[in-house]
């Protein structure tokens, strides 16, 4: 089961919609007067919907020295990976035709559990549309580096809401979802006008809008959308596909995993080549890898 993006100012959008960006799901509620969320950045199409998404934004670059007697069919962080792990050995040469070749030698290492080679090379996705509650989980994969939308400067009047599937396909439990969110965004606007009055005299104008902001925004849910950037090496990117993307995971993480996956294996493909995804019979999907040593 996949989120659902609610839209909430005064009145709401639903959607229903994937990862992957494709929409499914009952049909969108509508109702008038709604206004684009956050001062218009929140991308809808002409069916109401707002998908989140998952952009690469920044890879790897290798520049392979010119004093060394070695070349590879491969570039980037993959070509880096392995010029890493031959230089720990001065291995140059290509005796064995196994690890003669880019996808082989990043094969033998991930066998072997030589993985410090892989954090040298790194990839980095702006996320959006996603939930605070998918961010709690996500920020606790240490090794990420991670610049999130902050609620203390970017105001919440226009907040979108991250609704989980199984709560948007029950016409009842949607209702009293879309009420919360409403009653969520009434609750932060009212507190937001006060506290700004309250901070009137404050020195500055950016002073009292944070000062506002970081205390109204007390009343706002998990399921807010939130945008954030994420920057991790390989050998982190496999360790939170590792743990995100199996049938244990929360839904909302899962789908972020799979979809996080499928665009490392193009971008790094003989690092990611190992994982597979699979659909499990509710439509939703998972990715293993009979080579994952560490959990």
């Amino acid at each position: 089961m996949t989120p659902v993006v609610v839209s909430v100012k005064e009145k709401v959008v639903s959607a229903v919609v994937r990862l992957s960006c494709a929409v499914i799901g009952p049909p969108p509620v509508t109702l008038p007067d709604v206004e684009a969320g956050r001062g218009g950045e929140w991308s809808a199409d002409v069916a109401g919907t707002a998908s989140p998404k998952v952009q690469l934004i920044a890879k790897t670059e290798f520049f392979p020295p010119e004093d060394v007697p070695w070349s590879t069919d491969a570039d980037g962080g993959e070509a880096l990976a392995e010029f890493a792990g031959r230089a720990c050995y001065q291995s140059w040469k290509k005796p064995n035709p196994k690890t003669a070749t880019n996808a082989g030698y990043i094969d033998h290492i991930i066998e072997v559990g030589h993985l410090s080679v892989l954090e040298h090379g790194s990839a980095t996705f702006y996320i959006t549309g996603i939930s605070r509650s998918l961010t709690h989980e996500l920020i606790r994969h240490r090794h990420f580096s991670y610049s999130q939308l902050s609620q203390r400067y970017v105001p919440e009047r226009d907040a979108a809401f991250v609704e989980p599937e199984v709560i948007a396909n029950d016409p009842e439990l949607h209702e009293k979802f879309l009420a919360a969110a409403q009653a969520s965004v009434d609750a932060y606007t009212e507190l937001l006008t006060g506290l700004e009055d309250k901070f009137a005299d404050a020195p500055s104008a950016t002073l009292r809008r944070k000062q506002a902001r970081q205390a109204a925004r007390a009343v706002l849910p998990n399921a807010t959308e939130t945008r954030i950037v994420v920057t991790g090496n390989y050998r982190a990117w496999r360790h939170f596909v590792a743990m995100r993307a199996t049938e244990h995971a929360d839904v909302e993480i899962r789908a972020l995993a799979v979809e996080c996956l499928r665009q490392l294996q193009k971008v790094a493909g003989n690092v990611f080549a190992d994982f597979t995804i699979s659909t499990l019979p509710d439509g939703t999907e998972i990715a293993s890898s009979p080579k994952v040593l560490e959990g």
